[in-house]
């Protein structure tokens, strides 16, 4: 029953059902941008749609497999091929959009290669797979951890310690190759704006839970609240269940409607593919697949959306004060983008650590944020996970006693 009415409580709110409302306008938006992938067709006009992602997806397909050494030459060689066209060395945009809708089934490849043969570890180049002959398709994926060795040696030599930069080097030289390629167009487009649909979503619950514990306060009615036979402690551990309920029953349906609409859309294939079959994770020294990439982002980010909630209920709690509360998640998620804009390695280490980066671990999958634990060179995303499991479990008992003890006005 108090459960119950601590659930009523918050949903009863004309300002929970307007953030509820602002929550899945954005999720809709944010579907929206994810969703949107154009198609080049063979005339260089581009299209969107359904029909425009069903054709993407099976001209990339038709270059999946496993990435070898004879399937890159393939690839170089068609680029090669399509480089030498007349469309392609015109300097007319339209006659480039046709030689580029050629070049979309071998794309992400392409990238690949780019990647591979950079001249810097932290260089780009669009065209450096325009220069490339099929010969030397045999230096692919030793090229990664070269480039990786002469970033730690020279731009990067004072940033690791000689225990970490062999640390990085061996969890390159750990990945499983060749790599398995498939269409993952999916997978990107979500991974790319599920941050923002987590901290979207981690700020409009850090203002519904705000005024779980200050509530009684606000209306002056905390000398009712604190007489009554259970009102210090069957009320108050019925207030902790309405929070973890709330921040459950909205994050996960969020979560997997966004996802479920995205994939539906645009294909979930190439989740048992390594994250470093793709562009944006050629870098990353994770060597995990697409699927536990998805896995580690959405617990992730259900473990910090819990942690700053129930922070933010013990902020509530202790001020008494719902809108000093509600203020909480704000600093915690935009101060540490301020703050990383300083270039200092104690800086790099705090922020590595801070529970920002739990609602942004398909991002941070591709820092290089390293600690030492137990002797042992570590990466920052499983401290993080279980760092904060552990401060999220300890918040209950302390919220508790907090408001337990509360004296009454």
């Amino acid at each position: 029953m108090m459960f119950r009415y601590e659930m009523k409580k918050v949903f009863a709110k004309a300002g929970t059902k307007i953030a509820v409302i602002v929550l899945l306008a954005i999720l809709g938006v944010t579907c929206g941008f994810a969703m949107d992938v154009s198609y080049v067709n063979e005339n260089g006009e581009a299209e969107n749609g359904y029909a425009a992602v069903r054709q993407l997806r099976e001209k990339q397909k038709e270059w999946s497999g496993i990435l070898d050494e004879e399937k890159l030459q393939k690839v170089i060689e068609e680029n090669q091929r399509i480089s030498a066209t007349p469309q392609a060395k015109s300097k007319d945009y339209k006659e480039n959009n046709i030689a580029f809708s050629w070049r979309q089934g071998i794309s992400e490849i392409r990238e690949l290669l780019n990647a591979s043969f950079m001249d810097e570890f932290r260089s780009y180049d669009y065209y450096k797979a325009d220069t490339l002959m099929a010969s030397d398709a045999s230096a692919f994926y030793e090229n990664r951890t070269v480039l990786l060795k002469e970033w730690l040696s020279n731009e990067a030599k004072h940033q690791f310690s000689d225990v970490e930069k062999q640390y990085l080097v061996q969890k390159y030289e750990a990945l499983k190759i060749p790599l398995l390629y498939d269409y993952i167009g999916g997978w990107t487009q979500l991974f790319e704006y599920v941050s923002t649909v987590i901290i979207i979503t981690t700020l409009v619950l850090g203002y519904l839970v705000a005024g779980i514990f200050s509530s009684e306060f606000g209306w002056k009615s905390d000398a009712i609240f604190f007489t009554t036979v259970h009102g210090r402690n069957k009320a108050v551990v019925a207030k902790i269940k309405a929070g973890i309920s709330i921040v459950t029953m909205i994050y996960w349906p969020v979560i997997l409607l966004y996802s479920g609409i995205v994939l539906l859309y645009l294909g979930a294939d190439g989740a048992v593919c390594p994250v470093q079959a793709d562009m944006v994770g050629w870098k990353c020294f994770y060597n995990i697949q697409v699927w536990q990439k998805y896995l580690l982002t959405v617990v992730g980010g259900y473990i910090g959306c819990l942690f700053i909630s129930f922070l933010t209920m013990l902020v509530s709690a202790k001020t008494k004060s719902a809108v000093v509360a509600v203020m909480l998640p704000f600093i915690l998620i935009f101060i540490p983008s301020f703050l990383g804009n300083i270039e200092s390695p104690v800086i790099n280490k705090v922020l590595g650590l801070l529970p920002d980066r739990l609602l942004q671990i398909s991002t941070a999958l591709g820092y290089f944020d390293l600690y030492k634990v137990g002797g042992k060179v570590i990466g920052a995303i499983p401290i993080l996970l279980v760092l904060y499991s552990v401060l999220t479990i300890l918040h209950v008992p302390i919220i508790y006693q907090e408001y337990q003890h509360k004296q009454i006005n």
